[in-house]
């Protein structure tokens, strides 16, 4: 698209190899792209199906390097919380094994059953626990299902499942 909005197209062979390049390169594990050339009133188009992946999380590049995971929420891409990839790594190995409950999960579920939410560091400053020991109680409440992560630009919270 132009300045002027006039739809222009792209060079479809320039543009699938980039594509296949940053896929391989700044994605890991490597998505594996369908790209198909459409062609409409002589300008070329690319569709490019990104099919969801198994080996969750995957991994960004960014500009300095730096590994990333990004989730998507509606219609926007955020940033990955430490929770979040977590719980992601988790669900997509073979170690789920159960974890006892203890006084600090227990005063959790209670204080979900009366309130509709809590974040990460209203749950560290309710108990007076790290954030990463509440970190793990987290992670291991939301793969048995027992709370439900949701995600939003500001922070996450959870809920009751």
């Amino acid at each position: 698209v132009d300045d002027d909005k006039r739809i222009l197209g792209v060079d479809p062979e320039e543009e699938k190899f980039m594509l296949e390049k940053a896929a391989g390169f700044f994605c890991k594990p490597e998505i594996k792209l369908t790209i198909n050339v459409i062609h409409h009133k002589k300008v070329n188009f690319l569709e490019v199906l990104v099919p969801e992946g198994k080996d969750k999380p995957y991994y960004a590049k960014d500009e300095s390097g730096k590994w990333w995971v990004h989730i998507r929420v509606k219609d926007q891409s955020l940033l990955a919380s430490k929770v979040v990839v977590d719980v992601l790594k988790r669900q997509h190995s073979d170690d789920n094994s159960a974890v006892p409950f203890t006084s600090k999960e227990k005063a959790l579920l209670e204080y979900l059953s009366e309130n509709d939410r809590i974040t990460l560091k209203e749950y560290c400053k309710m108990l007076n626990i790290s954030a990463r020991r509440a970190t793990r109680i987290m992670v291991n409440l939301v793969i048995i299902g027992a709370i439900r992560l949701h995600s939003t630009e500001k922070t996450d919270y959870y809920t009751l499942s």
